[in-house]
């Protein structure tokens, strides 16, 4: 066993959500799901809260804008998303009718409509937000099923890698990432699953 294996046998977000991202309706589930991800707050609360649209329905379009502002704020709530309720309410709708009315509803026409990754990159940047960090929380776990999802690796992803001297950071990036928020940032250096390949474990 080495530390690519190792990584290889952590889950990415989307699939410790219960999502395939080769399938389109889970595509859209991801991309919302990535605003969560995206705002300062843990990844446990915002996976809990992801399972809680899902509880509610609230994982289409449809149901999304039919569910209105009120409801999405109380699935926030019930998911402990409670510091960005009000505003990330707003950015999932605002995100949705951009969908709706500039794609058809169809999270493949961004992909299809963008003339390389950089305008994928660009265009997504237009959804209510979605700033450079949701951006690449979306596009890394895409890598390999959209042609043009290829975004830059992220600065945590980056300082994960050279301390394990892994030099296809793209290749591992989503899992980079979440060593580095589980257990770099906690400082749980004693349980991180790749602690034995580290060269600059925390002290």
């Amino acid at each position: 066993m080495n530390v690519t294996n190792t990584l290889s046998r952590l889950k990415r977000y989307s699939e410790e959500l219960g999502l395939d991202l080769t399938k389109k309706e889970d595509r859209f589930k991801w991309f919302i799901a990535s605003l969560l991800f995206a705002k300062r707050i843990s990844a446990d609360i915002a996976k809990r809260t992801f399972k809680e649209f899902v509880r509610r329905d609230l994982v289409s379009s449809h149901k999304i804008l039919k569910a209105g502002w009120d409801t999405l704020v109380e699935a926030l709530d019930s998911g402990g998303y409670v510091r960005y309720d009000f505003s990330t309410a707003i950015n999932i709708l605002e995100t949705v009718k951009k969908l709706v009315n500039e794609y058809g509803g169809d999270i493949d026409k961004i992909h299809e409509d963008a003339k390389d990754p950089k305008d994928l990159e660009k265009r997504i940047m237009e959804f209510r937000g979605f700033g450079p960090v949701a951006v690449n929380i979306f596009l890394r776990e895409l890598r390999g099923i959209w042609e043009k999802a290829d975004p830059r690796p992220s600065r945590l992803a980056l300082k994960v890698a050279d301390k394990l001297r892994i030099s296809n950071v793209k290749e591992f990036e989503s899992k980079l990432v979440r060593v580095y928020l589980e257990y770099c940032k906690r400082k749980k250096c004693d349980t991180c699953p790749v602690r034995k390949y580290c060269t600059k474990p925390l002290k």
